[in-house]
């Protein structure tokens, strides 16, 4: 691949990925401990495989598209800074008999050395970008990302891929093998013609993933986001959301209402991108085999891909035990670095919320799990990440920053828990007056009641930052009364004093008068 730069000082570095329909172009500001920053992130469709899967040679005019957006990204990437450029190129050129002379024209206009990568390889990127973007925990996970020209399909975990496998099925390749007229509709028979040769063309790869569990599909690229987007509005009337997925009846009734129309129809079906017209029917039959055959009755929709597999390559080789934390807790921390915060505060604030977790649990205080302790922990490493923006009001900003970050690994529900724990961590309490905490589902209310206290406690026991309350628990007494004891390292006045101020809040989510029990422990 490419030499990357060893330095740990913040530097910016540009990703590309030169595709059969699209070019893609990802720049990123690289701090220290590996927290990123993106500053643009840019597509242009250029359909460099257009007309080349007959015979095999990229075409003139396609050539002319991609070295122009080549050139276009790859200057837009110096202007930001970028001190280096990985750039991938995928099925359309890897196949083309005349690469050679269109990678020529591409470094003598851009300066770029443009990597062709197998299909393994590409996979293996895919599988990097997808699966550094989602939670996992235990499960299995089928990975499909349909492309222009090929098809990647990977059977992986959280830490690792067991199968990588590439199709030469894309949504340029079937389309124009199989489908004679664009611009028609697509028959019944047409369409039953373009599944069989989509089957006979996976068939190998099909019966090697059914030797995996699969737990869960996700389905990445262009084509399978369209196809989910056109879902949602033909299905729920709206846009679509972050958590949606796309079911095989879904995907059926989708293929059905495209086939039936001739392109410049297709073109205004709502949700769709009219520029995926022409080629969107053969990626849905691409996409409905594979679902069909590997009895995958939904598929979740990321919008990453081979250009974020570019980069957690890049952040890995650059720190090798990057993978060795969650998605979930690099996102924390990236989020968190990224805003300048406070880490050994914010680190301290989050063991002494898990201690009060789990103290209170054992005390009968609360009902909780493992899912909500670990909701408090993200909650307490950003709780003033708001401060970023001003110290004033800095609880509102967090809650602010945190809902609109768009976290990795995190569903919309989860992110609503964090963000509302920090809002409350400060001044007032969560109640059905505050609108954040009124769009919270009953459930999620009363798990941010119990967590916001637990925070705001943990806070105030590090209020001076000096880290000198070195822990803390929750014990009850009878069922009237419960002690919190600390153990500090030396003189914590204003810490208890902090506690003391919000006693009454702590009182009446907890249902106990507390009591402070203080042991000095200088070791």
């Amino acid at each position: 691949m490419e030499h990357y730069i060893e330095s740990d000082h913040p530097h910016i570095a540009a990703f590309m990925d030169i595709g059969t329909n699209s070019v893609r172009l990802l720049v990123v500001r690289v701090e220290a401990k590996q927290a990123y920053r993106i500053l643009t992130d840019q597509k242009e469709t250029v359909r460099l495989g257009e007309s080349e899967f007959i015979d095999q040679r990229l075409q003139p005019k396609a050539m002319q598209r991609a070295v122009l957006i080549c050139a276009n990204f790859a200057n837009m990437a110096r202007s930001h800074g970028a001190d280096e450029i990985v750039a991938v190129a995928t099925a359309a050129v890897r196949e083309a008999e005349n690469k050679n002379a269109f990678l020529r024209r591409l470094q003598q206009a851009t300066g770029l050395d443009v990597h062709v990568v197998s299909g393994m390889e590409e996979a293996r990127l895919i599988y990097l970008g997808v699966s550094s973007g989602v939670h996992l925990g235990a499960k299995t996970a089928l990975f499909i990302d349909i492309g222009g020209g090929s098809t990647e399909i990977i059977v992986g975990s959280q830490q690792q891929h067991h199968f990588l496998g590439s199709l030469k099925l894309g949504a340029i390749r079937v389309s124009s093998l199989f489908l004679p007229d664009p611009s028609a509709p697509v028959s019944p028979d047409l369409y039953a013609f373009l599944l069989r040769n989509v089957r006979i063309g996976s068939v190998r790869i099909i019966q090697q993933v059914q030797k995996y569990r699969i737990d869960l599909a996700i389905g990445s690229s262009g084509t399978i986001q369209n196809l989910a987007d056109i879902a949602a509005r033909m299905f729920y009337k709206r846009k679509r959301d972050r958590d949606d997925v796309l079911a095989l009846g879904q995907l059926k009734q989708v293929a059905k209402v495209l086939c039936e129309l001739p392109l410049d129809k297709r073109r205004q079906v709502p949700g769709i991108n009219p520029e995926r017209a022409d080629i969107i029917i053969g990626g849905a039959a691409v996409l409905q085999t594979l679902m069909q055959d590997l009895q995958i009755s939904e598929i979740a929709i990321s919008e990453r891909g081979l250009r974020d597999g570019l980069l957690m390559e890049y952040l890995s080789r650059r720190q090798p035990d990057y993978w060795h934390t969650s998605v979930r807790q690099r996102s924390v921390m990236q989020l968190g670095r990224t805003c300048g915060f406070d880490e050994v505060h914010a680190q301290n604030v989050a063991a002494l919320a898990l201690e009060l977790f789990d103290s209170a649990r054992d005390a009968g205080l609360h009902r909780l799990g493992a899912a909500e302790r670990e909701l408090l922990h993200h909650a307490a490493l950003l709780h003033d990440v708001g401060a970023f923006l001003s110290y004033n009001r800095h609880h509102v900003h967090s809650y602010y920053i945190i809902s609109n970050a768009e976290m990795l690994g995190f569903d919309q529900t989860e992110t609503a828990i964090i963000a509302a724990t920090t809002l409350f961590h400060r001044k007032g309490l969560a109640g059905r007056k505050r609108p954040e905490f009124a769009a919270l589902e009953k459930r999620s209310q009363k798990i941010v009641r119990t967590l916001s206290v637990l925070l705001r406690m943990a806070e105030n026991l590090n209020r001076g930052h000096t880290n000198v309350v070195r822990h803390a628990t929750l014990h009850t007494v009878d069922d009237k009364k419960m002690t919190l004891r600390v153990h500090a390292a030396g003189d914590c006045q204003v810490e208890i004093w902090g506690v003391e101020s919000h006693q009454a809040a702590f009182e009446k989510e907890l249902g106990r008068i507390m009591t402070i029990d203080l042991v000095t422990d200088p070791s």
